[in-house]
């Protein structure tokens, strides 16, 4: 810890209840008695703490974040402000916490990482007293009794100097500074968290939200969660997985607001008539609806985070650097004992090797039946055996979740059958990347992906007709990536400096209609890709994908061959 951050430290200390009292009740020659031993060891303390502190240096700057808060404003309307809440913190067990993830797009547009803390972002600047600013910020105050527990703050002031804001504030002042909201031609936010937990801290995130809907003359029943629903039908209704929708729409977490659907003439059209015409006919009233906050919101937040930002790609590119490494490290320590929980700590490992701070999701590593579970995330299975093992796992980097999945035999070598499906995932995987360039609809790669599967089931005689291969190829093959592993996007067509994953896959679960040869027979193939003008780059090239260069791979000498660890002793 530096002087000048230490400093604050102390200012912040002396003015704590205790410790002024504390102070008050010495005379002066007491406190010459004291104050020089006192601050000679505070300081020494201090020096250690900074010594110890070596923190990466390759975080995204504040001039940065102070660009994409620009770009914002360029696309808000006249007479809006944005409105950016930080994430609940949620519980793991009793009064232990999971490790805080932040607001993705709080951190973009500010870098700030902690909870408790709103954004307020003008189009125009607005009047303060005798000062002008165009966004104000409420962050967690420095709380030493508090940190010690929990960790550093940045506070006030650590937000100013790090962060470059110049009107910034204690959380517990949002409802005395913040102005009144619903003056604002437009107010432009994402879904409110409505399930915080309360806090007796002054200037929690549950008094932020409550102050918020006040000053913002929010309805006390409104919810987003309509608007967001029919959305999602619009963006990805097909009379396929209309059933679904339908589900979706009357799943029991919506009892509470039941009335808010039945009375909706859209829900009650789709729910009455649920076929392609009345499915066309809802999707046309939902795009002629009016922009809801949280469209605004996701609208504009979407076409600045689907483009990376070179300073974004650095970091992008080392997650995906880092994962890609990890899985060649798994692929030499693969067995056919091994467990599936040793293979994702062998992935895990190699990710904080190399600096990253977490998994950009739950790992997936999956042998034999499990690796045909899209998201099986157990991973206890003691011994993969003989088979095939689907392994799903990526590391965060500074914020940014990489997406890599590899496939390969236990054994160190496909058999026929595996191959057959094997090679038929990667091929659909190279067609898949003739189209990742400028301009291409993002709709066609997975019709490529259909396409060349479809062909594929049919010549090995698994499919019937083309269209079953639903049945083995039940997801799409892309999604775009950044600092949600699921990246936001507003679905239109490729555009340079997009990164996205291509993942075909096949999964043959047991009791399929096919040979039974077949069975049980899970791949995923999935590689992370730049977007250029003409053609894309593959980012995730350390990790061996063809099946010959993936055996191999498996075939070379792990550094964990090495590493043995006593017996547990058997009670």
């Amino acid at each position: 810890m530096c002087i000048k951050n230490y400093r604050d430290f102390f200012t912040d200390l002396t003015q704590t209840d205790k410790l002024v009292s504390g102070l008050f009740v010495f005379n002066i020659s007491t406190m010459k008695k004291i104050t020089i031993p006192f601050l000679s060891l505070i300081f020494s303390f201090a020096a250690a703490w900074s010594q110890d502190l070596q923190e990466p240096v390759d975080y995204l700057g504040k001039d940065f974040h102070a660009g994409r808060r620009d770009a914002l404003r360029k696309l808000m309307p006249d007479h809006s402000v944005a409105i950016i809440f930080a994430y609940p913190e949620r519980v793991f067990s009793k009064d232990v916490n999971y490790v805080y993830h932040a607001n993705p797009d709080l951190y973009y547009f500010s870098g700030y990482k902690e909870p408790d803390a709103v954004l307020l972002i003008f189009k125009e600047p607005q009047q303060m007293g005798a000062t002008s600013c165009n966004e104000l910020f409420f962050v967690r105050k420095r709380d030493p009794q508090n940190e010690q527990w929990t960790g550093r703050r940045l506070g006030v002031e650590g937000v100013k100097n790090r962060l470059g804001f110049s009107q910034v504030y204690a959380g517990a002042d949002f409802d005395s500074l913040c102005p009144d909201l619903s003056h604002f031609s437009q107010l432009i936010f994402d879904a409110l968290p409505d399930d915080i937990s309360h806090s007796y801290e002054a200037g929690s995130l549950f008094d932020m939200v409550r102050v918020f809907r006040k000053k913002a003359n929010i309805p006390a029943g409104y919810t987003s969660d309509l608007s967001s629903d029919l959305r999602l039908i619009e963006q990805y209704g097909r009379v396929s997985n209309l059933d679904r929708a339908l589900a979706y729409l009357q799943i029991p977490v919506k009892v509470e607001r039941s009335e808010v659907y039945r009375n909706n003439e859209i829900v009650r059209q789709l729910m009455q008539h649920p076929d392609s015409a009345a499915l066309e006919s809802v999707k046309s009233k939902i795009r002629a609806l009016p922009k809801s906050p949280e469209d605004l919101f996701d609208e504009l937040t979407s076409g600045l985070r689907e483009i990376k930002m070179p300073e974004e790609l650095v970091l992008l590119e080392k997650s995906v650097e880092i994962s890609s490494i990890a899985h060649a490290e798994a692929m030499k320590a693969i067995r056919p004992a091994i467990s599936e929980r040793e293979l994702e700590g062998i992935l895990t490992y190699v990710h904080k090797k190399y600096g990253a701070e977490e998994e950009g999701y739950p790992p997936i590593v999956g042998a034999g039946a499990n690796g045909c579970i899209l998201h099986y995330e157990e991973n206890n299975t003691m011994d993969v055996q003989n088979q095939l093992v689907l392994m799903d796992v990526a590391a965060e980097y500074h914020g940014y979740s990489a997406d890599v999945t590899r496939t390969v035999p236990s054994a160190g070598k496909f058999s026929p059958v595996q191959k057959a499906i094997y090679d038929l995932v990667y091929n659909a995987q190279e067609e898949i990347f003739k189209l990742c360039r400028e301009g291409t609809p993002f709709q066609d790669l997975n019709k490529k992906a259909n396409e060349v599967l479809a062909d594929g089931l049919l010549r090995l005689g698994i499919l019937k007709n083309r269209e079953e291969v639903y049945l083995y190829y039940p997801h799409g093959c892309s999604h775009h990536m950044g600092l949600d592993v699921h990246d936001k996007n507003n679905g239109g067509p490729l555009r340079p400096n997009m990164v996205i994953t291509v993942e075909p896959g096949i999964y043959i679960p047991a009791g399929s209609p096919c040979d039974k040869k077949w069975w049980n027979i899970g791949v995923r193939i999935e590689d992370d890709v730049l977007i250029g003008s003409d053609r894309c780059t593959l980012l995730s090239a350390a990790a061996p994908r063809k099946a010959e260069d993936v055996e191999k791979m498996i075939a070379r000498k792990s550094p964990l061959e090495t590493m043995a660890l006593p017996a547990l002793h058997e009670k």
